[in-house]
């Protein structure tokens, strides 16, 4: 394919599109699947064929709309606008047919309002496509701008002058440690090897967290395009995606993804008639949790068992096979292509300078809206749980909010103006994460909020170094004293030395991160772990 076919080929698919007067987008993605949005979609194709006989209406299946806890949810495109659905049954896509799509008026008892905050609030560019486009499709993903940043780096730019426009986004690693993305891609150009690789982190682990599933569902070629644009930076010819086997539909989209793109010459020998070539390749885990961790990922993709590695050499250097190595996680790369296509200096002026772009929050816990949400960075923490998540339910308060999972900390109400970005959140000991945000409420105890995030750790852990393995279970059982009310004031103290200990000593991110949680709940909640001592050593 060249560059004039690519543009073609995405106005063919927008004059395509321009034929239908109306359209229905239904959300397909897993969380809508699970409430039955399968046989929604299906009741709408079936309505549409009855009462349609013009051929005027579309029937799309799409990806994350983001308000998962209203699911399945359902758009349509009619003359007078957008209207969104929510809790949309067989028997009520029946009714917006016949009530909206042809009489003209919106089934009242099922529309979301759009310009509350959930929505208005959010800034989106990783998820502008989701909702939206049907992600089986490339001609979709072509017709919203897809492949045009990769047209435009291998078209316009030399590799160093991708790295400088990355550089100059101030986009950092969405995987949780927040790395500058073009600093590490500068350090595996700089590296004379033959052969390189670009890996995409997709096992994605943390309870509550479901931002890089939803990507990989809604807009997989946009993950694809930023990983060969990352190929053609630094060198790289072939690419792997390792994600969970608990995520069949996200594997299922990115197999067929690679298959449209390899068809239509925009993966594989001689893309787009340049002289680059690139392929990417699926590895499904196994749901380790410690696989997350790179060095872990990348010897469960060379076929050995997930354990992590010291470090130095890092995987920039010296990474799959031992060869130079890009790896980011999902929403990293899906910010790649909007960065090439718009400038680095467009995507620095959002957010903060130390943090800038937007970051993918999955919003869940007690809180009135659930689902997936895009902010700038830097938003207040107080304007994502109030604003956006509604607060949390009737008759209660809002007590913390935890983010980066069993790696991250949980936030009290002090903090509620705290600024989301990296800095901000590593100050109050918790960190961004991958981007899971759990709300907790009043009826929450925080010493069980721990213990849940300590067990996890503890069955998660690989059991490579002795601070890990025997660590988080000692932790573990003092907290598990602490919540039937059996310990005392010295497993309290033996409680913190043990957390300093795990923090400091274990070898990777999984056992130096357990027991930020605890750390974090003793700061802010210190009050809870002594009201469940023994009652003689309360005070």
């Amino acid at each position: 394919m060249t560059h004039d076919e690519l543009h073609e080929k995405a106005e063919a698919e927008r004059a395509r599109q321009a034929g239908f007067a109306k359209r229905v987008r239904c959300c397909t993605a897993s969380g809508c699947q699970a409430c039955g949005a399968g046989e929604v979609h299906k009741a709408f194709e079936v309505a549409i064929e009855q009462h349609d006989k013009d051929d005027t209406i579309e029937v799309v299946p799409t990806g994350c709309m983001g308000l998962c806890g209203q699911g399945p949810l359902v758009t349509v495109e009619a003359p007078g606008g957008e209207v969104l659905y929510e809790q949309v049954t067989p028997a009520l896509a029946g009714r917006i047919v016949v009530e909206h799509l042809q009489g003209g008026t919106p089934v009242a008892e099922i529309v979301v309002d759009t310009s509350v905050p959930f929505f208005a609030a959010q800034t989106k560019i990783v998820n502008e496509n989701s909702g939206k486009i049907d992600a089986t499709r490339i001609e979709a993903y072509l017709a919203a701008g897809g492949y045009a940043g990769l047209a435009k780096a291998l078209g316009e730019l030399q590799p160093g002058q991708v790295i400088d426009e990355i550089r100059a986004s101030g986009l950092r690693g969405r995987g949780g440690g927040g790395y500058p993305t073009g600093l590490k891609w500068a350090i595996t150009r700089k590296v004379e090897q033959e052969q390189k690789y670009v890996v995409c982190n997709a096992d994605e682990g943390d309870p509550g967290a479901f931002m890089d599933r939803s990507v990989l569902e809604s807009d997989p070629h946009r993950v694809l395009e930023g990983m060969a644009i990352a190929g053609y930076a630094v060198g790289a010819t072939q690419g792997y995606i390792y994600v969970r086997a608990e995520y069949p539909l996200a594997i299922e989209r990115l197999k067929t993804a690679i298959r449209q793109a390899e068809r239509q010459g925009l993966l594989g020998n001689r893309i787009l008639e340049s002289s680059f070539s690139f392929r990417i390749d699926i590895r499904v885990g196994a749901g380790a949790f410690v696989c997350g961790e790179e060095t872990a990922l990348l010897r469960s993709i060379e076929g050995r068992r997930g354990r992590p590695r010291p470090r130095p050499p890092y995987p920039s250097e010296s990474g799959l096979f031992g060869k130079p190595t890009v790896i980011n996680n999902v929403e990293t790369f899906a910010n790649v292509a909007p960065i090439i296509r718009n400038g680095g200096a467009w995507f620095a002026g959002i957010g903060t300078p130390k943090s800038a772009g937007t970051k993918v929050f999955a919003l869940a816990g007690k809180i009135r809206n659930t689902g997936l949400i895009e902010v700038p960075m830097g938003i207040p923490l107080r304007t994502i749980v109030f604003d956006i998540g509604g607060g949390t339910p009737e008759g209660t308060t809002f007590k913390a909010a935890q983010t980066g999972g069993p790696s991250g900390g949980c936030i009290p109400a002090a903090h509620l103006d705290l600024p989301v970005d990296y800095e901000s959140l590593q100050a109050v000991g918790s960190i961004m994460g991958s981007g899971g945000l759990i709300v907790m409420d009043s009826t929450s105890s925080m010493v069980d909020v721990a213990r849940y995030f300590m067990e996890f750790s503890m069955d998660e852990s690989c059991g490579k170094c002795i601070p890990c393995r025997v660590g988080t279970v000692q932790l573990h059982g003092l907290l598990d004293k602490l919540t039937h009310g059996d310990a005392t004031a010295a497993d309290l103290e033996l409680l913190e030395e043990l957390c300093v200990m795990v923090k400091e000593t274990s070898l990777c991110g999984l056992g130096q991160a357990a027991p930020n949680p605890v750390l974090s709940t003793l700061r802010f909640f210190r009050d809870e772990y002594l009201a469940v001592l023994q009652p003689a050593e309360r005070s």
